[in-house]
């Protein structure tokens, strides 16, 4: 992702967040973004949708993260977050609607300790 604060600024363009690593609080890298959700209403964004694991995109599991669970470290060039493999193994399962299901989404944010975007 490029480094748009040190240009003065702090927006980025979804182009520039898809790949972007994530780092553990320990420095060690956990995944990387796949993609975001946004949410249509409110113009936030609510999910960081995740790859974890895998090798070449082979085995990679995708889990649904809250946006507010990632914070931007300029030093590591990527998303710092305090998830665990826990808190990952315990999230709510996605299926066809999750993005649709505010049950799911409260489950989620409950899971993660993060409070809810929508508020």
């Amino acid at each position: 992702m490029q480094d748009s604060e040190a240009s003065g600024h702090s927006l980025v363009s979804s182009d520039d967040v898809v790949g972007t690593e994530v780092y553990n609080t320990s420095g060690e890298h956990i995944g990387a973004i796949d993609h975001v959700m946004i949410d249509k209403i409110s113009g936030k964004i609510a999910y960081a949708v995740m790859g974890f694991g895998g090798v070449l995109g082979i085995g990679e599991e995708h889990y649904p993260v809250p946006w507010a669970a990632l914070r931007y470290e300029v030093s590591q060039g990527g998303f710092v977050t305090d998830v665990t493999p826990e808190q990952l193994e315990n999230a709510p399962r996605r299926d066809d609607g999750w993005y649709g299901s505010r049950d799911w989404e409260i489950r989620t944010h409950d899971n993660y300790g993060i409070p809810y975007y929508w508020i």
